[in-house]
């Protein structure tokens, strides 16, 4: 396709999406389903207009998925209810590293004894799949900055963290195939892989979050009032936190995430804003995103309310592209067996059990568990870990099956779980109320 092609195309698929807004949301169906879909008829499945080869593309692939995680878990990390409390968190953090964690080894175990991969593939793959997607599971998460909801504040965190929290299973899988340095026994792995870049990525993102809420909440009180550009002061914190954590060897998916949380709870506490009965910090969700106001009604105050907007239009528009390339990078004959029974393994066996595991001895409902373990929606994340895995050197036919495996899960994840999120949510808020 052309350059003048493609830009008519995209320019046809925002406009019907934008004028569709409001069928699409009675309908049960996601906006993804709308743009694969697209992709699948353009793509080499159908009519062959366009196609997009994962391995060729891996360079350019990697880094326009990377931005859309990051962007993603940023706006995540804001729309988050503060203060980070361990009786809140708790069941997240333990979805997010020890489901984690049984859902890699399973899979690693699937693709060792059924696949016949090797235990470095098959760990490898555990960790490109076993992230749940910030960037395409928007129907089950957060939708704004102080929606209070249990399940989705479970969900969307939990996103927002395991895409960091599967980088060190990346790395062991590389490890495993002789493509990263892990020590003779684990050791460097775990001191540096696990260790110092999960807790300094939590420590640099904390720290640049909250820095930048003092500094903004400092401009903007002084006279004359002081303008602080909010999107590019996101962004800006964006780019720092995540160059700072790869110059430090921190994870910088999860710094982002964590920089979002902590803007977000510094403004609000520098606000005065009051806490509820559940000892969160309150703010005014007459919007689609909460802004702590001035006293004379003035502009907001916030960084975070501000420029979440503007995110939030970033991620709409990287979501329609990378999900309509998904559709040129699939064709029926790269289908197999080995490929949809990883897929029925992921969505019936692993991340069922994963989470059912990991929420165990907490205080949230079966109900809640249930849809939880369902709802493990793959997409852009996996996609990137694919994309990283293949720059640094995987043989290309072990290459050619894991890509052929991931986009697969993805394909039907995006199918599967968006027809289903809908109803099961509706039906899970009328019997709550």
């Amino acid at each position: 396709m052309t350059n003048a092609q493609w830009f008519v195309l995209i320019g046809f698929l925002m406009l019907a999406r934008g004028l569709a807004a409001t069928t699409i949301a009675r309908v049960p169906i996601t906006s993804a389903i709308f743009y694969l879909t697209v992709g699948l008829l353009l793509g080499p499945t159908f009519l062959g207009i366009f196609h997009f080869d994962p391995l060729q593309q891996s360079a350019v692939l990697e880094v326009v998925t990377e931005i859309a995680v990051l962007i993603s878990l940023f706006s995540a990390g804001v729309k988050m209810p503060v203060p980070v409390t361990w009786e809140r968190w708790r069941p997240s953090f333990r979805l997010a590293w020890m489901s984690m964690t049984i859902t890699v080894g399973l899979v690693a175990a699937f693709c060792y004894y059924v696949l016949q991969l090797p235990w470095g593939a098959g760990i490898l793959l555990g960790a490109i799949l076993a992230p749940t997607d910030p960037v395409l599971a928007t129907d089950v998460q957060v939708r704004h900055a102080g929606d209070n909801d249990r399940l989705r504040f479970i969900l969307t965190s939990e996103a927002g963290m395991n895409d960091g929290s599967a980088f060190p299973f990346v790395m062991l899988g590389l490890g495993l195939l002789g493509l990263h340095e892990i020590g003779s026994t684990g050791e460097k792995w775990l001191m540096m892989d696990v260790a110092w870049a999960t807790l300094g990525a939590i420590l640099i993102g904390a720290a640049g979050g909250a820095l930048l809420a003092r500094i903004g909440w400092s401009l903007r009180g002084i006279e004359p009032k002081h303008e602080v550009l909010d999107d590019l002061v996101g962004l800006g914190l964006i780019a720092v936190v995540y160059g700072l954590s790869l110059w430090l060897k921190a994870w910088g998916f999860l710094a982002v995430f964590f920089a979002g949380v902590a803007l977000r709870h510094m403004e609000l506490r520098l606000a005065g804003a009051p806490r509820d009965r559940e000892g969160l910090l309150e703010s005014d969700t007459s919007k689609s995103v909460a802004a702590v106001t001035s006293p004379d009604h003035q502009a907001p105050l916030t960084v975070s309310a501000e420029a979440l907007v503007f995110k939030e239009h970033l991620e709409r528009l990287s979501e329609l592209m990378l999900v309509l390339l998904l559709g040129g990078m699939i064709y029926l004959g790269a289908w197999s067996w080995r490929a949809v029974a990883v897929a029925a393994f992921v969505f019936l066996v692993a991340r069922p059990v994963s989470v059912l595991l990991g929420l165990a001895g907490t205080d949230t409902s079966m109900r809640m568990r249930a849809i939880t373990a369902w709802f493990g929606v793959r997409g852009i994340g996996s996609i990137y870990y694919l994309m990283y895995a293949i720059q640094h050197g995987l043989p290309e036919n072990l290459a050619r099956e894991l890509a052929q495996i991931t986009l697969t899960v993805v394909m039907l994840s995006i199918y599967i779980h968006g027809i289903s999120t809908k109803p099961i949510l509706e039906r899970f808020w009328r019997e709550k109320s």
